[in-house]
């Protein structure tokens, strides 16, 4: 796909020092040759290495742009959505020594945004189960005190109740138990 004209191009984002511009033609586009030449990797290389990606082929795009001495050049440009992705396949050996660090800074944030995205479900998973666990403690802690306390309910209910039927004929005679005659007492020693 060529395009001849560009309607806007300003830095969309920087990565390690490097301005990715974007080329807005209906399209947002980052042209490849400014970032090699940041890089110090050849940029004939990396439209090759772009060219045999099967996908990166599928969505790279030509474009004719006129530069400032006033001839028109064409710029190999891939959408914004792909460049993270090619530049993440640039090998640190291959770019100038003053950018080597950032390349390796820039692999590691990539291989840190992969694992934290394709692991997300499985850190949400052992939040879970590890809120689960606590919560289940917790209830098994309160059903066993649930437990205790139905039980001392129950005997409460129970000698309530006992109250309730109490007969005037139990009462007196639990008072004529709990009662001795005087002399009794004097006799037994106490």
């Amino acid at each position: 796909m060529s395009i001849s004209t560009q309607k806007a191009a300003y830095v969309v984002a920087k990565i390690n020092n490097i301005d990715l511009t974007l080329i807005e033609n209906g399209q947002k586009l980052v042209p490849i040759k400014p970032v090699c030449e940041i890089l110090g990797v050849d940029a004939k290389a990396q439209r090759n290495r772009i060219d045999r990606d099967p996908i990166l082929s599928s969505v790279g795009v030509i474009m004719t742009s006129t530069g400032a001495d006033g001839k028109q050049y064409e710029m190999v440009c891939l959408p914004l959505k792909f460049v993270f992705g090619w530049l993440f396949t640039i090998h640190p050996d291959r770019v100038s020594p003053d950018a080597r660090e950032a390349v390796i800074r820039y692999k590691l944030q990539c291989y840190d945004a992969l694992y934290r995205h394709f692991s997300e479900y499985y850190d949400f998973v052992e939040y879970r189960n590890r809120l689960m666990h606590e919560k289940m403690e917790f209830m098994n802690q309160v059903r066993e005190e649930f437990r205790t306390a139905k039980e001392r309910l129950d005997a409460a209910k129970a000698t309530l109740q006992q109250v309730a039927g109490l007969t005037y004929q139990e009462y007196k005679a639990l008072n004529l138990q709990m009662q001795l005659p005087f002399n009794q007492i004097m006799e037994g020693g106490m």
